[in-house]
């Protein structure tokens, strides 16, 4: 867990870590630990981010289209981030560096990684435990059943913000148009 959480920092794929964690442990422990130590990698990651030159980054970012996603982090942080763990088009250590020059709180951020990548987690970790054991449904079950809440998700979130696009909302405070 801690060589996970260390070397994720880095641009390294912690899914040959999640693999592993099915592959060596029973599920559960599995699952744990990979994301334990993915939670931690994000964790350090923003907090050397910021600490090592948020400010000298951030004044650099000037691009009208970065600033409406620094916007949007920092307003939704929780749904954007969210929706970005789910399904990762967005590489794990390449969001964690955004976010660390961004203005997405920590809590949020941390709640958000756990949420979003638990499901993607058990899906690789019982994806692993299946090659490792000659491979049971229950373990193809669950695996795919990780990837359709990842999906659904993404869906979720992608029809709020056109929803919001549609109705004018978007770029708005939502505490002052009166939803919470």
């Amino acid at each position: 867990m801690a060589v996970h959480a260390v070397v994720c920092t880095a641009p390294v794929p912690r899914t040959a870590f999640t693999v592993a964690a099915g592959v060596l442990f029973a599920p559960l422990w599995g699952v744990v630990l990979a994301l334990t130590g993915s939670v931690l990698a994000a964790l350090m990651t923003l907090l050397a981010g910021r600490s090592l030159g948020r400010d000298a980054v951030h004044a650099r970012l000037t691009h009208p289209a970065v600033r409406r996603v620094d916007e949007r982090l920092r307003r939704r942080g929780w749904l954007a981030v969210g929706s970005l763990r789910l399904i990762p088009v967005v590489p794990f250590s390449v969001l964690n560096y955004c976010c660390s020059v961004s203005g997405v709180r920590v809590l949020p951020f941390l709640a958000a990684t756990v949420v979003g990548s638990l499901p993607g987690t058990v899906a690789v970790v019982y994806f692993g435990h299946a090659v490792s054991t000659g491979g049971d449904w229950t373990s193809l079950a669950l695996t795919a059943a990780a990837v359709g809440v990842g999906v659904l998700g993404l869906i979720v979130d992608a029809r709020l913000d056109a929803g919001a696009v549609r109705s004018g909302r978007e770029g708005r405070d939502p505490a002052s148009s009166g939803v919470a």
